[in-house]
């Protein structure tokens, strides 16, 4: 063989392997579908709009322009948000879209795209005395049991309130948003923790009814989560998503939603610090 055609060959092999590593896996790709279930109670992420009931939100578009780039549509379904993970465990989902935070203690059958920073924050009804966060200590405090942010409360609770010797804040479960907001309003609950994403619009629904203290208390992102086995997916829809990044189409979103402040420069893998 001459040094020209092993050159030609190694070139040949490259690009197919280059093709096949932006593909769908071959099932998926036969289909001509995406599985994809979400909890649609977090807006403005995932849920229902009011007026049409149709599944509306970031990630929905997100998800629906990441399908058109890969050629597929997508079968949606809903869960509650406990349910997110197992329906990806069981292969109910291909992967998951749905206001989901990269965590470690969820990598360890799983991996993270994270495509959106994030944080807790505390907010109260809008006539509540509270001023600054340190107001809360003591206070009881609600959230969506099934995040993480029970125990970004507690971390807080433990370096603001318990070491400068006050009363630790009292966490009381949640089992979603709505449902935490609702405690807020019929008075069980001092305050609420939601990420700072959904606060503005929530607050643009109900006027004059939530106000934010202080800044968010943790830094975080929300990831598309994939299965550890399905890395061939997971790269081909980074490949897309960081092309929607570089051509506008992804800041759009963001900004349709008024979270252009919450963008990332590029995809990242298993970012997040927690």
């Amino acid at each position: 063989m001459t040094r020209l055609s092993l050159f030609l060959g190694l070139a040949a092999f490259a690009a197919a392997a280059s093709v096949r590593a932006g593909e769908l896996p071959a099932e998926i790709k036969q289909a001509g579908t995406l599985k994809l279930t979400v909890n649609s109670t977090y807006a403005p992420m995932e849920y229902r709009d009011p007026t049409t009931n149709e599944l509306v939100g970031l990630d929905i578009d997100l998800a629906n322009e990441l399908a058109k780039r890969l050629g597929v549509k997508i079968i949606w379904s809903e869960t509650p948000f406990a349910e997110l993970i197992p329906s990806l465990q069981t292969k109910r989902a291909d992967f998951i879209i749905s206001g989901i935070s990269d965590r470690s203690s969820r990598r360890e059958t799983a991996d993270f795209i994270d495509y959106l920073t994030t944080g807790p924050q505390f907010f109260v009804l809008d006539g509540h005395e509270a001023k600054v966060a340190a107001d809360l200590c003591g206070k009881k405090v609600g959230t969506t049991r099934s995040t993480s942010f029970p125990v970004e409360i507690e971390k807080w609770s433990k370096q603001n309130c318990e070491a400068a010797g006050k009363a630790a804040i009292q966490y009381v479960p949640g089992e979603n948003s709505i449902d935490v907001r609702n405690q807020l309003k019929q008075g069980r609950i001092d305050a609420a923790v939601q990420g700072s994403e959904t606060l503005p619009y929530a607050q643009q629904q109900e006027a004059g009814k939530y106000r934010v203290v202080g800044e968010p208390f943790a830094i975080g992102y929300q990831g598309i989560m994939f299965r550890k086995d399905d890395a061939a997916l997971r790269e081909v829809v980074t490949e897309h998503l960081a092309a929607m990044i570089v051509d506008g189409s992804y800041k759009k979103i963001l900004a349709k939603f008024g979270l252009g402040a919450n963008a990332v420069a590029k995809p990242m893998m298993n970012a997040a610090p927690q």
